[in-house]
């Protein structure tokens, strides 16, 4: 079992023992919850015959399988943990040359395992590894040949106060080296105790094959893609949003200067853009800065005081901290915001945080004030799209946004024509 503690941000893994009542759970592991390199893994389940689950075994020790976050991306690993001796023996870990999954021990010895792998050149396939043989089970073509040109690359460097961040580039398949493209940012902000684990690299490899999701889709259209872009906010959990648009800014200017420092990114054609808490973060970005011409929000909150007993990592209410709900709502400084900014949401949102209201009024307030806005309702569509036309709209839209704002003869400034359509 495990449990958290919220001040420190302390995940511990407990063993506890159900034929010993009474007994101290035991623990395991204990880690900061943003410590990713730090992270064991988890247990590997399987189904027995009749149904049940169960943890995998070797030899008593527990089968571990887990993302292997490092400073070079992700390297997936199979462990076998000694509970008594506190010790794990490390069964398997992808390789640099391409990007491995473990997904299944399938055997006593743990020598057999069914993984999924991929690298920039080849799709996805499965393979039986026993041992050192491997054996392709499952393979296929390329679902779409104009992703094998695709060039990605893990990109880092360090934000004003020298906290290493990271993003993962995408260029087009047909990218001619010097050439400066139009540059999106997408990202998401994550709160940490300590620079330490925010300057880890996590969820990047630019190792595997470029499967694209909607957001991506982007690199096809010409554009330059700073993905997964850290945007740590850093400090104590009880008063770490005191500094929250600070801290974004110094994120989002150390990420735009380095993807012009590598000679891709033409400064003056950036756009941001995010979902949810990334929409947020969008809107803050355009609301205290001009770093980006261009931006686009999914189904973000923008009013705090329409979230007044708290929110993401904050904990304190409104009438404690009136002045960090107010410093940290976009709507705010609606009469700030000249960059235009595209607002999507679902008509269903059902998350608390993200009622439909909060782009309506954002919309609003936006508009009033004379900023360049356009608001997309997607019908029957909860905080999550799902259905296949709502994403081939918000493709559409964004791209067509865009390419209105970022493309080489817009004039993001006195276009104010152009929203009406």
């Amino acid at each position: 079992m495990e449990d958290y503690e919220r001040v420190k941000r302390i995940v511990r893994t407990l063993e506890v023992r159900l034929d010993q009542p009474g007994t101290a759970a035991r623990v395991i592991f204990s880690r900061n919850e943003r410590d990713a390199y730090g992270d064991p893994g988890a247990p590997a389940i399987a189904t027995a015959p009749d149904g049940r689950r169960f943890i995998q075994e070797i030899d008593g020790a527990v089968v571990l399988i887990g993302a292997g976050a490092t400073a070079d991306g992700d390297r997936p690993f199979v462990d076998a943990y000694d509970l008594a001796a506190g010790k794990a023996a490390r069964l398997f870990q992808s390789k640099l040359e391409g990007f491995e999954a473990p997904l299944a021990v399938l055997d006593k010895s743990g020598a057999a395992l069914l993984t999924r792998y991929e690298s920039p050149t080849e799709p996805p396939s499965f393979r039986l590894r026993t041992g050192a043989d491997v054996k392709v089970i499952l393979s296929a073509s390329a679902p779409s040949p104009s992703l094998l040109g695709i060039k990605k690359f893990l990109v880092k460097f360090q934000r004003a106060d020298g906290v290493p961040l990271s993003f993962t580039l995408y260029l087009p398949p047909d990218y001619k080296p010097g050439t400066r493209l139009p540059t999106l940012v997408w990202a998401y902000p994550y709160e940490f105790s300590d620079a330490g684990t925010a300057g880890q690299v996590t969820g990047h490899s630019d190792r595997s094959f470029p499967e694209l999701n909607y957001h991506q889709l982007a690199v096809l259209h010409g554009y330059a893609l700073l993905d997964n872009a850290a945007m740590p906010i850093i400090g104590d959990p009880d008063t770490v949003n005191n500094t929250y648009v600070d801290q974004l800014l110094m994120d989002a200017k150390a990420a735009v200067d380095k993807a012009v420092e590598l000679g891709v990114t033409d400064r003056a054609r950036v756009g941001v853009f995010g979902h949810s808490y990334g929409a947020f973060m969008t809107a803050n970005l355009v609301a205290h800065s001009d770093i980006f011409r261009a931006a686009v929000a999914e189904s973000g909150a923008y009013n705090r005081t329409l979230t007044p007993f708290g929110f993401q990592a904050e904990r304190r209410t409104f009438w404690q901290a009136p002045e960090v709900y107010t410093k940290m709502s976009p709507f705010w400084f609606a009469d700030q915001i000249k960059t235009p900014i595209l607002l999507i949401h679902g008509q269903a949102d059902d998350n608390t945080g993200t009622y439909p209201i909060q782009s309506e009024r954002m919309y609003a307030a936006i508009r009033g004030n004379g900023g360049i806005v356009r608001l997309v309702m997607l019908p029957a569509e909860a905080h999550g799209y799902r259905a296949q036309e709502s994403l081939e709209h918000v493709v559409f839209e964004e791209l067509s946004w865009f390419d209105r704002y970022l493309g080489p003869e817009a004039n993001a400034t006195t276009d104010q024509a152009a929203i009406k359509r």
